[in-house]
């Protein structure tokens, strides 16, 4: 056991937390879109269009939070892989949140599809309508799901390691219960 970690920054963590069940929803959606009928289909995707433009938009304030405010040093006695493979594995949850809605926003312009959002409001195309072009994006934006998806599984089981087996303070410094003073 190493020295507890310091907090993330309190901006930090709520984006964290307020992001967590977002993402994790949409992926179920998802899944949940591949496989259904046209009518349940249709209900799913006026819930993925305005949540994905939702995450997009979480995950740009994610950034500059992350980017103003370094998050906490990990414990000293990591190893060193462990700590290269921390930092470009929050890098590549942050580089999928934000591919993962460009990508669908940009399969969908493709389609020649409207993005809309809740009451009516809908998004410029970002790509020119081109049916090849939708193959592919759509192409990409279901293997960027399968490795958001695996790379959250890695996330929420290193979160554990460290807080169950290690027990170093490193899943408390995200933790919204975290009481002042103790770290």
């Amino acid at each position: 056991m190493s020295t507890p970690t310091a907090p993330f920054h309190a901006k930090a963590r709520l984006l964290h937390w307020l992001m967590a069940p977002l993402v994790v929803a949409m992926l179920f959606i998802g899944i949940g879109m591949l496989s259904t009928t046209e009518s349940a289909y249709a209900l799913l995707l006026a819930i993925h269009k305005p949540l994905g433009a939702a995450i997009l938009v979480l995950v740009l304030l994610r950034i500059a939070v992350r980017l103003r405010h370094r998050p906490p040093p990990l414990p000293a006695d990591l190893p060193p892989l462990q700590r290269r493979a921390a930092a470009l594995s929050h890098w590549l949850l942050y580089a999928l949140m934000l591919l993962m809605p460009l990508s669908g926003w940009a399969m969908l312009s493709a389609a020649g599809y409207p993005v809309t959002l809740l009451d009516g409001l809908q998004l410029p195309p970002i790509m020119p309508r081109d049916a090849a072009l939708f193959a592919t994006l759509r192409g990409a934006h279901h293997w960027l799901a399968l490795l958001l998806f695996a790379t959250f599984l890695l996330h929420l089981a290193a979160a554990l390691f460290h807080g169950l087996v290690r027990r170093d303070g490193v899943l408390a410094s995200m933790a919204p219960w975290r009481r002042r003073g103790r770290h």
